[in-house]
């Protein structure tokens, strides 16, 4: 998959330690996350709509349960 152009964005909530995700979503069909701290490896792609479902779940984390 060709991500030249790719716009890779993290949270702005993330630290300053380099450990996070990066997503990118200007990519036509698919969103990319990668690790921040490995930008050169491996890519996990989803479809939009997965990814949409994935990241609206609940969480223990979010809920504070």
């Amino acid at each position: 998959m060709d991500l030249t152009g790719a716009c890779w964005r993290k949270s702005v909530r993330s630290n300053a330690q380099g450990a996070c995700v990066e997503v990118v979503l200007n990519v036509p069909g698919v969103v990319g996350v990668r690790d921040s701290k490995d930008p050169s490896g491996p890519v996990l792609v989803f479809a939009p709509g997965a990814w949409r479902a994935f990241v609206s779940r609940e969480s223990p984390c979010t809920t504070g349960r």
